[in-house]
């Protein structure tokens, strides 16, 4: 069985989003949840967090970023195409229930992921206030859906293009210092984004989530390969997680474990480049 791609477009350069005709995984799909995909027999397995579902069209939407061989062959897919497998949904879905406020920060292309969840919070009667942020506004989307989900948004750029001049954390730091209930903040990006943020909700005692993306396999807790380190204890992100407390993420050996492969990855790039 292989699975149709009902959309493609280039969201931002390099950053891309695809539709995918997979009726049953989006009658299942849960924010928070993500599939693992294969562009053909010869093809690696990725993990892919879902960025959102449509049951009544029957499609999950996926965005990616250009990165390594995989990413950059799933770029050059057109409406039309085909994907050999295309499993899912997978991890744990958030605990979306009513909390009462709650900070949603996105950094890059974590504010696809973290799309759904503010949505879902909103749904359930939490007031949302998100975060979304990027290198510069050239590269910055969905600004407009995370303002649709959220009770307040605020913008970021490292470069002051748009918004505030500088990070996420710089802005969910004023948030916490404002002296308002924050009951939870869920923060999905780049490691070293969310160990900040979990470093800025620390000393505010705030209930922080994040939503990790270890090297994974099979996705299904029997390889290992997603192991993580939370609270002293193994953790395997794609069974036990993706989302864990983020007080607790030991994020110096997840980042040691992502950069494992580098060399590798950078070889199989420039094979399939040349």
């Amino acid at each position: 069985m292989s699975f149709t791609i009902s959309k493609k477009h280039e969201l931002v350069p390099t950053i891309h989003r695809i539709d995918v005709e997979a009726l049953r995984l989006a009658e299942k799909a849960m924010p928070g949840q993500f599939v693992i995909l294969r562009i053909d027999e010869h093809g690696e397995r990725i993990p892919l967090t879902i960025a959102d579902f449509d049951a009544s069209a029957g499609t999950i939407t996926l965005i990616f970023q250009e990165i390594g061989k995989t990413t950059r062959q799933l770029a050059l897919l057109a409406a039309g195409d085909q994907i050999t497998d295309f499993t899912g949904p997978l991890g744990r879905p958030s605990e979306i229930r009513g909390f009462g406020t709650v900070v949603c920060v996105g950094g890059g292309v974590g504010i696809a992921p973290i799309f759904p969840i503010a949505r879902g919070m909103r749904e359930a009667g939490n007031r949302v206030i998100s975060v979304i942020g990027a290198r510069s506004e050239s590269i910055l989307f969905w600004e407009d859906r995370m303002d649709e989900a959220s009770s307040e948004l605020y913008v970021a750029t490292d470069d002051g293009t748009k918004g505030h001049h500088g990070f996420v954390t710089d802005i969910v730091q004023n948030i916490l210092e404002r002296g308002e209930r924050i009951d939870r903040v869920i923060a999905i990006g780049p490691p070293v984004m969310m160990r900040a943020v979990a470093g800025v909700t620390k000393p505010f005692c705030v209930k922080t989530v994040v939503s990790l993306n270890p090297i994974m396999v099979d996705g299904t807790g029997m390889c290992g390969a997603c192991r993580v380190l939370v609270g002293n204890e193994t953790k395997f992100a794609c069974v036990d997680g993706p989302e864990f407390d983020a007080h607790e993420v030991d994020f110096t050996l997840l980042m040691n474990r992502l950069a494992m492969y580098l060399p590798e990855e950078k070889e199989a790039l420039e094979r399939y480049e040349h």
